[in-house]
């Protein structure tokens, strides 16, 4: 591929973000493929060794600020007649209702998957609390004479502290399951609004 087919291609795949941030990119990779032009590769090897336009349009997407992008999709692309001011505010009350419930339904259900997360760390909190605690109680009840009592106590505290143990790495798995979530629903929405144009 050349240098052009590869600028045109990335152009079009982030035409939905703004001109300057386009611009700015579309310099970014346009240097890029010069310099290794410059350390000796052919134009066709430096565009390959850049990478393909999907994982780069991605990062692009990935980089850019939702609230920018968001921005330049509701600029208005034309002036808007007085008609489409009116029904526009006559509609407000039906689509500002359902735009707010569409927010407040994906919010509390983001809010209930982080809930779902504190809620496991709390379990993980707990038993590290119940190990420490049955420790010193098996110690306590060990020293005042009550030996069954103590060893069954530490051998609780064991079983709490090996328990912990499974929990932190499923906590942590979770929690990595979740921001991934996250990052992928972020660039979701980034690639709704970025639509690419058809040429």
């Amino acid at each position: 591929m050349s240098k052009q087919e590869f600028l045109a291609q990335l152009r079009m795949a982030i035409s939905g973000l703004p001109k300057e941030d386009v611009e700015d990119r579309l310099d970014f990779y346009s240097e890029m493929i010069d310099d290794r032009i410059e350390e000796g590769l052919s134009e066709e090897e430096a565009v390959c060794e850049i990478g393909n336009i999907e994982a780069i349009t991605s990062q692009i997407i990935g980089e850019t600020p939702l609230a920018k992008i968001v921005k330049e999709k509701i600029k208005p692309k034309k002036k808007m007649k007085m008609r489409e001011i009116i029904l526009l505010i006559l509609g407000s009350p039906l689509w500002i209702s359902i735009v707010l419930a569409i927010i407040a339904v994906a919010l509390s259900i983001y809010v209930a998957l982080w809930s779902v997360i504190v809620s496991f760390w709390a379990v993980f909190v707990s038993l590290i609390a119940c190990a420490l605690g049955g420790a010193v109680a098996g110690i306590i009840f060990a020293v005042e004479g009550n030996v069954l009592a103590g060893i069954a106590m530490i051998s609780a505290a064991l079983v709490c502290a090996g328990l912990s143990i499974f929990a932190f790495y499923g906590c942590k798995a979770i929690t990595k399951g979740i921001l991934l979530l996250t990052k992928k629903i972020s660039i979701g929405i980034k690639n709704w609004f970025v639509k690419k144009e058809e040429v």
